[in-house]
């Protein structure tokens, strides 16, 4: 007896619902669709407008060779594309979109309307569909190129409506989205608007730097690094910013292929490993970088959002993204060290309440005991600077005012740069037990720094010493700015680079009480595969039952208590898809060594001493940051200065 048959074939609308559950995920999926139709269309100037954060309103407009009538009725339907015939097609496939699902799934779960005009036309064609039902098509007046409007997302689809975020953050999400396609594409003008507000420009110009110098600001642009590699079959280009300029999470990292946004562990997993001892760990580099291959070398058909490939040979991709970077931030000759200073982000003027008002008397006159004074004085006040006390009377109070010139005179003939003897004696002392016994500076250079006083101004790193601040700080200037450099992360970067390149054979030191170390079943399979790793690293591991290990070596420089620790980092880093160097691995190990030897806070140095130190970090891999992370040098550019002392507009 044949039943009735319970399988039956969906109709139209509800498929594209259902594929609106891929594709159209939020507010930020439509755009992005749209955009990118808009750029396999030719467009030179893209406008993208949005209310409530794409929720009730969104409009793409472009300047792109538009539709004629019968390519408008195509384009809503299902699967129907121009950018493809067959299958094969998908192998050589060069546009961005080419399912031909985004206008149909769109129009589904919304309010959508197009208007569009190609060239040669007089009028140009109008379609409104609600919801997924039958459009309606008529002829309209409107520019060339096409606009579409997308008014009342999942309006008919309640359960997804409730699962989106708040206005803020859907905006936020598609103004992600704006920059990454900007950016993918510098030679196109876009304007993203946002309830009303220019969210986004850029020039156009077919020039990356301006275009991310207009999205992410001067700072970020002053703070740039070229990248550039080509071999047969991979060529990259792009930017990425010194170690000294991070932003807080991978979504400032822009990865483009083939001029296709994507996003790829191989890629991310590289630029990481190129900033290994360079960044803290809570930070990433800003990145653009574009990568060309072969066509016939990746797959793009790997996800509805097209947001995600597969490379044929990924450690291929791996590599030369490693080498790029770590070239472009590895500069093959620093000239001096302003070259990698860090630009101080967004300087603020911080004022102190003025007690009480100021007094002036002509140059001409004498001060008087009773001008300044008031019985709120600070002066009256003793006040400790380090160990000196201000005296309660100023000497030079009864002293006659001199001129300007006068001034100029005298300061031409005194030595200011002499340091007080004791100064100099605790100075010296403290620069043999720090700088010689770490080995940075020979002996041979402190004597060579013992010179006449115009020699020692003669520097290679371009930069004047003048003074410390605190004992912690070095101050130096050139002749645009102002450069504050933190004595310790300097030392400890030179101590770092050279601690590296002697770390060819890392010796190792016998525990007097083993250790007995438990692991899972996958960590303990990987110690007995790379066993010889460990013996390089200075480890000796041996099997101690089941999923132990008796650990009776430890490299020579590693604290106990810190052993097992790095052990297990270790294997973490083996969970990663690309094997690391013994040396990349122990990294930090040997950051700590530094940090433990390098000059500290508090140590005084004479201007001899910093000329030392900062022609050693000049001639350092990698003088942006310590091996934490945290920058050597800042730099305080002229403009800042003025900015701080409001000296703006006055051509001052």
């Amino acid at each position: 007896m044949k039943g009735k048959s319970i399988i039956h074939v969906l109709d139209d609308n509800t498929i594209n619902k259902i594929a609106a559950g891929e594709v159209v995920e939020r507010p930020a999926s439509v755009v992005k669709e749209l955009v990118e139709n808009a750029m396999d269309a030719g467009a030179t100037r893209i406008e993208v407008e949005v209310m409530a954060g794409g929720t009730s309103f969104m409009r793409v407009t472009d300047n792109g060779k538009g539709m004629s009538e019968a390519d408008a009725r195509m384009a809503i339907q299902r699967h129907a594309t121009s950018k493809i015939q067959e299958v094969s097609d998908l192998n050589t496939i060069g546009t961005l979109g080419f399912r031909g699902e985004a206008l149909p799934t769109i129009a589904s779960v919304s309010r959508f309307s197009m208007l569009t005009r190609p060239q040669g036309e007089d009028l140009g064609t109008r379609v409104d569909i609600s919801g997924g039902k039958e459009p309606e098509f008529s002829e309209a007046g409107c520019s060339l190129g096409t606009t579409i409007k997308v008014e009342d997302l999942f309006f008919n689809t309640p359960a997804r409506k409730k699962f989106l975020k708040t206005n803020h953050t859907e905006g936020a999400h598609i103004n992600d989205f704006i920059v990454k396609l900007a950016l993918s594409r510098p030679d196109i003008e876009f304007h993203f608007i946002n309830n009303n507000k220019k969210a986004v420009v850029t020039p156009g110009k077919g020039n990356l730097f301006d275009t991310i110098g207009a999205i992410y600001g001067p700072q970020a642009a002053d703070s740039l690094l070229a990248v550039s590699f080509e071999d047969e079959e991979v060529k990259i280009t792009g930017f990425i910013t010194k170690p000294t300029f991070l932003k807080s999470s991978r979504g400032w990292q822009t990865y483009i292929v083939n001029g296709r946004i994507v996003q790829n562990r191989a890629i991310a997993k590289a630029i990481d490993n190129a900033y290994k001892s360079l960044i803290p760990k809570s930070g990433y580099p800003l990145a653009v970088l574009k990568i060309e291959v072969p066509q016939r070398t990746i797959d793009v058909n790997v996800h509805p959002q097209k947001s995600e490939l597969k490379f044929e040979d990924e450690s291929r991709i791996f590599k030369a993204v490693y080498k790029s970077v770590r070239d472009a931030i590895r500069p093959a000759e620093v000239q001096d060290l302003t070259q990698v200073a860090a630009v101080v982000e967004r300087p603020k003027a911080h004022f102190t309440p003025q007690q009480e008002p100021m007094e002036f008397v002509p140059a001409t006159e004498p001060l008087t005991a009773g001008v300044g004074r008031g019985s709120s004085s600070s002066y009256h006040q003793d006040r400790s600077w380090g160990s000196a006390s201000v005296p309660a009377e100023r000497p030079w109070q009864d002293k006659p005012a001199i001129t300007l010139s006068e001034a100029r005179e005298q300061l031409k003939v005194q030595n200011y740069l002499e340091l007080e003897p004791k100064t100099e004696k605790v100075a010296e002392e403290r620069a043999e037990d720090s700088i010689e016994t770490n080995k940075v500076v020979s002996h041979a250079s402190v004597e060579n720094a013992s010179v006449n006083e115009e020699t020692v101004f003669a520097f290679a790193v371009g930069l004047m010493p003048i003074g410390q601040v605190a004992l912690t700080y070095i101050v130096a200037q050139d002749g645009e700015g102002l450069y504050i450099i933190d004595q310790h992360a300097a030392h400890e970067r030179i101590l770092f680079d050279h601690l590296c390149a002697s770390a060819d054979k890392i010796p190792s030191q016998q525990l007097l009480l083993h250790q007995v170390l438990t692991f899972d079943s996958k960590e303990y399979t990987m110690i007995e595969e790379h066993q010889e790793l460990f013996g390089e690293l200075g480890f000796a591991l041996s099997p101690a039952g089941d999923r132990e290990m008796r650990l009776s070596e430890i490299p020579a420089d590693v604290p106990v208590a810190e052993a097992e620790d790095l052990i297990r980092e270790i294997l973490g880093g083996l969970h990663d898809l690309h094997s690391v160097s013994a040396a990349e691995i122990r990294q930090h190990v040997l950051a700590t060594t530094a940090c433990r030897a390098a000059i500290k806070a508090g140590e005084v140095l004479n201007l001899k001493q910093m000329q030392i130190l900062l022609e050693e970090l000049m001639n350092t891999a990698f003088p942006y940051t310590c091996p934490h992370g945290r920058p050597t040098i800042l730099k305080f550019s002229s403009e800042d200065l003025a900015k701080m002392f409001k000296r703006t507009g006055f051509n001052l």
